[in-house]
C-alpha cells in the first residue's frame, strides 16, 4: 500500500483530543508522516508533549517544527512534561517550525496532505512566506461549525479554533489548495463510552498507555476525573475525525460548499465564499467509533 506523506499542526496540551488524535494517527499504516508542527500559545511545551509521545512510542524517526511561540503560558499536560528535556530528543527538532513545514511541502515530489487541528497561524504564516506550497498540498482541517454547534446546539457557531485566530482562519479558508473540513457538525460527537470506553481503558499498548497517561492529568486539571470515571465516557474527540479524513471518507457525507469566516469567527455558507469540501454528517458513526478504537487498541 503507497503511504500518504503527511505533515501534522497540531495545539496539543490544550484539549485533550489533540493527544487521542495524535495516537490514532501513529496506529494509522495509511500515513507516512514527515512532520508535526505546534501551533499558538507556548509552541515549545507543546512540542514537549509531542517529543516525549513519540520518544515513548518509539517513533523518534518524525521531525517536529516548533511553531510560532507566542507566550509562556503552560498548557494543561505541563505535569507531564515538566522535567522532560526537549534537547534530548533522539529525533530533530526544527527550532523555525513554519520554515519547516514549508520546505516539507515544497521539497517533496508528490503532493502533502496537511492537516490542521488547531489554530491557523502557522499555516497562514507559512502560505504568505511561501504561498507556492498550496501548489503541493491538500489542508484537511478541523474548524468552524456550519449548521450544529458545541453540544448539539443548533449552528453555526463560533468554534475556538477559528476564533482563536480568525484572521489566519480566512487566510487559510481563501488558499487555492483542496480543502477539506469537519467542523462540529460531524466532529463535535465523538465520545467513546461504555463497552468502547473500556476497551481503550483496559487497553496496555504503548499508544494506550500514553494516552491514558496525559488524559488522567488533563482530567484532573479539568476536574472531570470522577465525572469521566463515573459515566465511563470519554471527552469529545474532536480532532480524531481530521485524522480520519487524511485516509477516508467512507463513513461521512461530503458537501462542497461557498464558506466566508466572518470576523466574529462563524464560518457561514455564503454564495460569495470560498468552495470548501465539508464534512456536514456521518453516514455510518458507529462504524467511524469503531474503528478509532480498534486502530487505538491495536498492537504496536
Amino acid at each position: 500500500m503507497k503511504k500518504i506523506p503527511l505533515i501534522l499542526d497540531t495545539d496539543i496540551g490544550t484539549d485533550i483530543d489533540d493527544t487521542w488524535a495524535l495516537g490514532f494517527m501513529l496506529q494509522c499504516p495509511e500515513f507516512d508522516v514527515k512532520l508535526i508542527t505546534t501551533t499558538s500559545d507556548n509552541t515549545i511545551e507543546r512540542a514537549k508533549i509531542v517529543a516525549k509521545f513519540l520518544e515513548c512510542a518509539d517513533r523518534t524517526d518524525i521531525p517536529i517544527g516548533i511553531g510560532l511561540n507566542e507566550n509562556q503560558k503552560k498548557v494543561k499536560q505541563h505535569e507531564w512534561i515538566k522535567d522532560y528535556d526537549l534537547s534530548s530528543y533522539l529525533g530533530t527538532i526544527h527550532e523555525n517550525g513554519v520554515e519547516s513545514l514549508c520546505s516539507t511541502i515544497i521539497q517533496s515530489p508528490e503532493p502533502i496532505t496537511l492537516i490542521a487541528i488547531g489554530p491557523l497561524g502557522n499555516i497562514a504564516r507559512a502560505l504568505k512566506t511561501h504561498p507556492e506550497i498550496a501548489k503541493n498540498a491538500r489542508f484537511i482541517g478541523m474548524q468552524g461549525s456550519l449548521r450544529i454547534g458545541y453540544e448539539g446546539r443548533p449552528g453555526p457557531h463560533p468554534e475556538y479554533n477559528v476564533i482563536r485566530n480568525v484572521q489566519a482562519c480566512k487566510e487559510v479558508f481563501q488558499a487555492p489548495w483542496e480543502k477539506t473540513i469537519t467542523p462540529l457538525d460531524t466532529c463535535g460527537n465523538i465520545i467513546l463510552s461504555d463497552e468502547r470506553f473500556e476497551r481503550v481503558m483496559n487497553s496496555n499498548n504503548v499508544i494506550m498507555e500514553l494516552i491514558k497517561e496525559n488524559f488522567m492529568i488533563w482530567a484532573k486539571k479539568t476536574r472531570m476525573t470522577k465525572k469521566t470515571i463515573e459515566q465511563r465516557k470519554t471527552s469529545i474527540l474532536f480532532d480524531t475525525v481530521a485524522i480520519y479524513l487524511g485516509f477516508s471518507e467512507e463513513f461521512l457525507n461530503i458537501e462542497g460548499l461557498n464558506i466566508i469566516v466572518t470576523d466574529k469567527g462563524i464560518t457561514e455558507i455564503n454564495e460569495n465564499g470560498n468552495l470548501i469540501r465539508y464534512a456536514t454528517d456521518w453516514t455510518n458513526l458507529e462504524g467511524f467509533k469503531d474503528l478509532l478504537v480498534n486502530r487505538l487498541i491495536q498492537d504496536n
